[in-house]
Parts: structure tokens; sequence; C-alpha cells
């Protein structure tokens, strides 16, 4: 049964007892595989009925390997065996854990970020685009391409043998791709909804392009689903799902380690399947990333339930408030699908629809449009400019007192969101500030870069509990990238887009302090000092 395996303990083993044995007579697990729609309420019908094909995926999927296959030798033998995939969300963040787990190279533009978009224009002879999006119209994705189509023609490449599409079928971008005749069109289970998207053509084409055994990730998942379809107290779909949505009373953060699992970044696929589909309508479980030894798992705060994913040959979990689960990747992956679709039934919201994500999308397009001038600073302290209403600042003048007093706003049961909205490759020891914040503050922090995680904990900053204040760093450039055929270029957009998600958070009369590197190294240098001064 591919190796799947789950211990509780404390509050999370009193939520397996109270909850699962009615899950089992419900018979919830063999109706979510029969995909019955009414499992959330008559509220949930419309949108689960066209988002449960998740639960067949494995074998839906199966034809897919051998064109997937053929393409990557095809490619091979023209010399093409670098690959980027332009993506967001779920559609890339499967293909990372996939390949990373695997040892196999993928580049994941995720960003618009323009440091990292020409990182990714690199190596052209050797390179092959996947552009993943359901609809083609998703504002990152659509950018990456149309840049990559400008390069490749610049090197004298035909542009349109290195793209491979990933989409649902009929999209606009179906259409358009097969029109302009890309080397390949992959079309995806429409049913499916992008979170839930991982053993899909969204996580197994970019995936098996790179060279991953995508066959042997379907074997465990169609393995894993025979057994995560019971009605049984076993189950470990459900009693995992009842850990994290089930806690009497609710245990609302869900801070998630990897404690010696042979899976790299299981944790962030998994941030983004819970926080997009839980938080809404004011409630919901916030996922928190972090390593070994981070503050969160000292401090044991009471609103804290920990997830340890751990090797097969682990020790049962006996700490407090714990769960530990083991398992091959794709057995994890649908074991946290099923324990997703229980929690929502548990917090009695729609785990499918993703009510404030178009927000901040929105807010983007109406920057652009207008092009407003940047707002000016508040005060600029060294290599930071500092901007926030005068409510979150308080009159400080300094990156310190800055964050001093935006920490001081932190409620009790509350959390502290970071997001970057740069260069995740070049500048990741801007993550050095999560534990930091942890430790001053006590409570949990998070950590995304923008606007990936617009796409997954975006959703939960919005519509979870107003328990969260935001720090959102941005850094200057003198490196930009236009975007052909677009009258805006990627470090304009970046800038829309992080100063478009500032202001929907600011109208949800959530705190944000905004701070501006105008040298992302001395910038970097400045905040992390100032956050352990704290």
């Amino acid at each position: 049964m591919s190796s799947l395996s789950l211990s509780a303990s404390g509050t999370a083993r009193q939520a397996v007892d109270a909850q699962v044995p009615r899950l089992v007579e419900e018979r919830f697990a063999s109706k979510l595989f029969a995909k019955d729609p009414a499992l959330w309420g008559p509220a949930a019908e419309e949108e689960a009925k066209i988002r449960l094909g998740w639960t067949e995926a494995a074998t839906v999927s199966r034809p897919l390997v051998a064109e997937i296959v053929q393409l990557r030798e095809d490619f091979a033998s023209e010399g093409v065996t670098r690959f980027v995939l332009a993506g967001m969300g779920g559609s890339s963040l499967a293909p990372e854990v996939i390949t990373r787990t695997e040892g196999v190279d993928l580049f994941v533009l995720d960003s618009t970020d323009p440091e990292m978009v020409q990182l990714a224009l690199q190596d052209l002879d050797k390179t092959a685009l996947v552009v993943s999006s359901k609809s083609g119209s998703t504002v990152e994705t659509d950018s990456a391409r149309r840049a990559f189509v400008a390069a490749f023609e610049k090197a004298g490449i035909d542009a349109s043998q290195r793209i491979v599409v990933v989409t649902d079928p009929g999209s606009p971008m179906d259409n358009s791709a097969r029109e302009a005749g890309y080397r390949k069109v992959f079309n995806a289970d429409p049913n499916v909804g992008g979170r839930f998207s991982a053993l899909t053509a969204f996580g197994l084409v970019p995936s098996g392009l790179a060279g991953a055994d995508i066959e042997q990730l379907l074997d465990d998942a169609e393995e894993a689903a025979e057994f995560l379809s019971e009605d049984d107290e076993d189950n470990i779909g459900l009693r995992l799902g009842a850990a994290l949505g089930g806690t009497k009373p609710l245990r609302d953060k869900i801070v998630i380690v990897n404690n010696g699992a042979p899976v790299v970044g299981f944790a962030d696929w998994a941030e983004q399947l819970i926080a997009e589909s839980t938080g809404k309508s004011g409630t919901g479980v916030l996922p928190v990333v972090v390593s070994e030894g981070a503050p969160e798992l000292e401090t044991r705060a009471d609103d804290v339930l920990v997830v340890s994913l751990v090797a097969d040959d682990a020790e049962p979990v006996d700490d407090q408030d714990a769960v530990a689960i083991s398992g091959s990747l794709a057995a994890m992956m649908m074991a946290f699908e099923v324990a997703t679709a229980v929690a929502g039934q548990l917090l009695k919201i729609d785990p499918y629809n993703q009510p404030d994500v178009e927000s901040a999308k929105s807010a983007t397009r109406e920057l652009l449009a207008s092009s407003p001038e940047p707002s000016p600073a508040v005060a600029t302290d060294g290599s930071i400019e500092i901007r926030g209403s005068e409510q979150v600042l308080q009159g400080a003048t300094t990156v310190p007192e800055a964050l001093k007093a935006l920490m001081a706003q932190l409620p009790e049961d509350g959390y502290v969101s970071v997001q970057a909205y740069f260069d995740r490759l070049g500048w990741a020891e801007l993550e050095e500030i999560r534990p930091v914040l942890a430790q001053k503050t006590g409570r949990p922090v998070t950590f995304g870069w923008g606007p990936r995680f617009l796409h997954s904990t975006g959703q939960y900053h919005k519509g979870g509990p107003a328990q969260g204040v935001y720090l959102q760093v941005t850094a200057a450039t003198d490196t930009d990238v236009d975007i052909p055929e677009i009258p805006f270029s990627f470090g304009e957009l970046i800038s829309a887009q992080a100063d478009g998600d500032a202001k929907v958070l600011t109208d949800h009369h959530r705190p944000v302090l905004r701070l501006r590197l105008t040298d992302r190294s001395a910038g970097v240098e400045q905040l992390l000092k100032a956050a352990a001064a704290l």
C-alpha cells in the first residue's frame, strides 16, 4: 500500500477518535471517490461537481506516460535537455516537488521578477518551454510565453518547436497553441482544480520531460487510492483530515516540518493545497512551512498543530498535539488531497472554490491600466524605503521602528506573513527572516515568494480569519525584461502585483508594512539585522 502510515497524539488523536467513526459511518471516503458533490453541503455542490476528477487522476492520466516519454526522447535527439516550466500555484509546485525529490533538473519560472525571468532565458539552444495554465489567461504564464517566443526567435530558433502547452481542452490557450503550431499540446482533465492537479498532465508533463519516473509515480498513487477510498477507520486520509480540521478548539496553525522524509519541497506543495482550499468565509487552517529546530516547534502555542513528514521506519509520534505521516511522494499527495477534502467538510466550507484569489488579480489589472505614479515613501532608512498607513507605522521612520510597530498589532492568536516580491533563486537568504521573527514574536510566521504565493496562501490572507500582520518586501533592480505586445514590462508587472495585493489586504483591514529595497544586497542585509534586533 505505497508505504503510507500515520500516527497522531494529543488533541490530534482526540480529533481522529472523535471524527473518523462518523466519517466511516457516513461513507465519506467511498462517496468522495465516487465523486459525490453533496459531501460539502448544497452551497458547494455546483463547484464540487466539476472539481472531483483528481480522485481518479492516477488512472485517467496513465495514457499520458508514453506520449511524454516519447516527446522527451525526441527532444533529447535534438539536443534539447533543459526544460523551463512557466506555471503558477499547484501547476508549478507539484512538478517542483516531483523533480526535486527525484533529483532531476527543472527550472520552475513562477515569478515575474525580471532577474529570475532573465535567468530562465539562458541556454536557449538546449531549452524547451512548458507553459501550464488551465485557461492560458494567467498573466504570469502568458507573459513568460511571450518572452520566450521573442527570445527563441532572436536566437534563430523556431519557437513553435520548443514550446509545449498543458491546458484544459477547449480553453483559449488550447485553441491559440494549436493555431500557433506549438510542438505539443497536452489536455488535462478540466474537472480538476489547479491545486489538486499534481497527478494530471499539469504535474506529469514537465516532470516527465525533465526525467522523473512518472509511471512509478502513478503506480504509487493508484495503489494509495485503493486504500484511501475505503470506509475504514484506518484510512489515513480520513485520519489526517480529522486532525487538520477537527481539533476542539480548532488548532488553526498547521506547522509542517520535514523530519527525515525522502521528499523535497513537499511542505510547499501542501501549503498551497491546504491554504487555498480552507482559507475562506472567515475560517480555515493556515499551513506554516518550517525547518527542523524552528521556534514554532518549541513554543507549541495552543492554536498550533505540528505535522511531521517522516521516513517509513520512523517511530510513532508521542509528542503532544502532533501528527507524523510517511509514504511515497504520490501516496502522500493523495493522502493530503483526501485530508483537505475531509477538513473542508469539518470546517463547513467549500474546499474547491477560491473566492478571494481574483481580487488581487483585479487590483493588478487596474493598476497596470492606469499606470499610477508610485506612492511616495513615508521614510527612507539606509537602503530601504518604508511605506504603510499611519495606523500601521505609528510614526515609525526607521526599519526597526516600523517592524516593532507592525508586530505590536499582532493578535494573541495571530500570525506574521512575510511576502518577498523578487528572485527567490538569487535571494533565498531572505528566508532567514522567518525563524527570526517567529522567535521574537512567539507566533507562527509564514514566508511566501511573490507573486506565486498569491495563488496559494493569498486566498487565506483575505478569506481566512483576520489574524495576520503582513510584511511585504519588494526590491529595485537595474534589470528589466520587456513583454512583447504588452504595454508593460516584467518590472512593472511585479510592482503592480505587489501594489495590488497590498491594496486588497488594506481594504480587508489587514495591517500591511511595505519595505522596498533600493539595493538588493545591502537591503537584505539591513532587513535581517533589523529583525534580529527586535
